[in-house]
């Protein structure tokens, strides 16, 4: 991913959503609506994520240390977790509360004409915040669907940032349905079922954003693709001669670990191995730039090790168990 393209992204949703955020509170203040106290709430709460993304970004930059050997890479991503746990509570669940609030107790809309005209600037602003994540995020999403790109994207702003302004767009249409009805029916019982729908919207979209983020603070493989570059790189054919077992992980967005058992001749001497291990280190990094630890262990091609090592849950290398079920398989629960 560019990382000056998710800057550029989170930048342009940052001066949208504080513009929207003043505007909507105006909005309120005027006419009363709860749809806009949630949707000011809203897009104040969105400015604070794009502050936290940019604070993210800042911190995984720092320089490696004794304590952290492999870097701050993944300081992205639990920014990111934070921004769905905001995203949750301060927008969700206040938007649930008002909207409950505002059909229990419903009032008469007015000054009608300040919150629908927030709301068509809002959603030209937000417009062009959500073009701008769209072209960032087209640059790095190749081929694969949106909902791919925001499933397996190892760098966390550009979905983070499009499934805000995704969320937003749709909240704003929502108030602005709420208000519509709330006037045209004389019924203030309708601002409060749009507010309650913005809610629950937040949530779904805070919900996506923590499952998707939980799987990278985990930690995530390679993508196929890189994983098929690094395998084509590792062997020569001459020294190395396959891989054993891989395993990779990634460090944070544009940091990849990679640790493999590669297969040597049973005679080749300890420099040409040396030689060997150097030269496909190079081949790895020039396949996978993004590659920059990587370990290399050498050993005799053993059927046994190698099974052992397709199965990331037991030791690379061990002997291959006996038992189907420690490979995955079924076991006999019978006894």
């Amino acid at each position: 991913m560019s990382a000056s393209g998710g800057t550029k992204a989170i930048v342009a949703a940052l001066a949208a959503n504080l513009s929207i955020a003043v505007a909507k509170f105006v909005a309120f203040l005027f006419s009363g609506s709860s749809s806009m106290l949630a949707e000011s709430v809203h897009s104040l709460a969105d400015s604070g994520n794009q502050g936290l993304l940019l604070l993210g970004g800042k911190k995984a930059k720092r320089e490696a240390t004794p304590q952290h050997p492999f870097g701050y890479g993944r300081e992205r991503y639990i920014y990111a977790f934070l921004v769905s746990i905001v995203l949750f509570s301060v927008g969700g669940m206040f938007a649930v509360y008002e909207g409950y609030e505002k059909i229990k107790h419903p009032h008469e809309i007015t000054a009608w004409y300040w919150p629908v005209g927030v709301l068509v600037f809002a959603i030209i602003a937000e417009l062009f915040s959500f073009r701008t994540a769209i072209k960032e995020s087209n640059q790095t999403r190749g081929d694969r669907s949106w909902t791919e790109f925001v499933r397996r994207s190892k760098a966390p702003e550009l979905p983070v940032v499009l499934l805000e302004d995704l969320g937003a767009l749709v909240g704003l249409i929502l108030a602005l349905g709420g208000v519509g009805l709330a006037l045209a029916t004389g019924n203030g019982v309708w601002d409060g079922i749009g507010t309650l729908c913005i809610g629950i919207l937040l949530i779904v979209i805070a919900i996506i954003l923590a499952a998707e983020t939980k799987s990278l603070l985990l930690g995530e493989s390679a993508g196929l693709e890189e994983v098929e570059k690094i395998k084509a790189a590792v062997v020569d054919g001459d020294t190395v001669t396959g891989i054993i077992h891989m395993r990779t992980l990634h460090l944070g967005p544009e940091e990849l670990l990679v640790a493999a058992k590669i297969a040597v001749q049973h005679d080749d001497t300890a420099v040409e191995i040396a030689n060997a291990i150097n030269a496909a280190e190079n081949r790895i990094r020039e396949a996978v730039p993004i590659a920059r630890v990587i370990y290399l262990e050498p050993d005799i091609f053993n059927a046994d090790a190698a099974a052992a090592g397709t199965n990331p849950g037991k030791a690379p290398g061990a002997p291959a168990p006996q038992d189907p079920g420690a490979l995955g398989g079924p076991k006999d629960l019978g006894h």
